[in-house]
């Protein structure tokens, strides 16, 4: 029971942050929304104001209360752009207190965001009618290397997958909850996603829950404050691969996760004295700075396959799986059972 969501031209990745399978908006998932909104409509080094911020969250809030009362209006990001448009523009208008637009700009706010809004270039962005209630599924996959890149795409996508964790963290109620974030550095060290991942890392297994982050350059570690503070600082578990090709920058990344003399030897000893006859890698962990040693892991062939990265391979178990009619898993099988034997030979 999972999605996966990737980014094509064909097709664009798509969300709807105003939807949920029960109306349900706790006080989280209204803040998520305003820092949605907050930034798409300002860039990261402009100054956000109060009144900025609580005129956006009572749009939002006036929106919410809307859309819960009347069920005909449909939740997604057009019909919130013509409430803010139509209806709460005006209201500002009557109010005996006149909020000028040097404290709140509501006709810039509606300017930068109807790129988002119906016939905009982004207006597939935040109105999905697939209507999927990301808290129901127990596998989400985001994708995105296709949008990493993209000033305006990046920040709304990133913004939204954290949401969508700390949704889940908080609301489901004694289940083991896990996000993994792998080699999306980029990600992890933009402005817009320090607090999320500062607030992560703090509270996450008050919720039963874990944070895992995965990344093969040692210079995203050694490079990133957010890292530093956020992650490694509320990290008890570390495990590591073979260091050989780091050994002249090992220093450094000894200094920065914590590591004592002994867990360095530890470290640069992996790999060293493997037995030949098997198939088997090493590898590191270390609890806390209480106990750390050097574990052989080894898999059956079978799984071996499943997961290799070698792309001669992984090319093999496609041009087999093809042979099979697409039947990867026979596919697998066969090359497994055929490795054994040669081996034996």
């Amino acid at each position: 029971d999972g999605v996966y969501f990737t980014y094509t031209n064909e097709s664009p990745i798509s969300f709807n942050p105003f939807y949920t399978d029960d109306y349900f908006f706790d006080v989280e998932k209204r803040e998520s929304i305003c820092t949605l909104l907050l930034t798409l409509w300002k860039s990261a080094d402009e100054h956000i104001t109060k009144t900025e911020a609580g005129e956006l969250g009572s749009a939002v809030n006036s929106y919410i209360e809307l859309i819960c009362a009347d069920h005909s209006v449909t939740p997604c990001f057009n019909t919130f752009y013509e409430y803010l448009r139509d209806v709460y523009r005006k209201d500002m208008e009557k109010r005996d207190i006149k909020v000028t637009l040097s404290d709140f700009n509501i006709n810039n706010l509606l300017t930068t965001l109807k790129q988002y809004y119906r016939g905009g270039r982004y207006d597939f962005l935040l109105n999905s009618d697939k209507n999927i209630d990301l808290l129901s599924k127990r596998f989400i996959v985001f994708e995105i290397d296709q949008v990493k890149d993209n000033k305006d795409l990046f920040p709304v996508v990133t913004i939204i997958i954290m949401e969508a964790f700390i949704n889940k963290m908080r609301r489901l109620k004694g289940i083991r909850k896990m996000i993994l974030i792998e080699e999306a550095w980029k990600a992890i060290a933009s402005a817009n996603m320090a607090d999320y991942i500062k607030y992560l890392y703090k509270t996450v297994r008050k919720y039963f829950g874990e944070a895992i982050v995965v990344t093969q350059e040692v210079d995203d570690i050694i490079q990133s404050p957010i890292v530093k503070e956020s992650i490694i600082n509320n990290s008890d578990c570390k495990i590591l691969l073979d260091q050989r090709k780091y050994m002249t920058k090992f220093d450094g990344i000894q200094a920065m996760l914590g590591l004592s003399e002994k867990e360095k030897s530890q470290i640069l000893s992996i790999n060293q004295n493997n037995d030949p006859n098997r198939l088997y890698k090493e590898v590191w962990i270390g609890l806390g700075g209480m106990q750390s040693a050097v574990y052989a892991t080894e898999v059956s062939m079978e799984e071996y396959l499943t997961y290799t990265t070698e792309e001669t391979e992984k090319v093999e178990v496609m041009n087999r799986a093809a042979q099979l009619g697409g039947d990867i898993e026979t596919a697998i099988r066969q090359l497994a059972i055929e490795k054994r034997n040669n081996k034996k030979k």
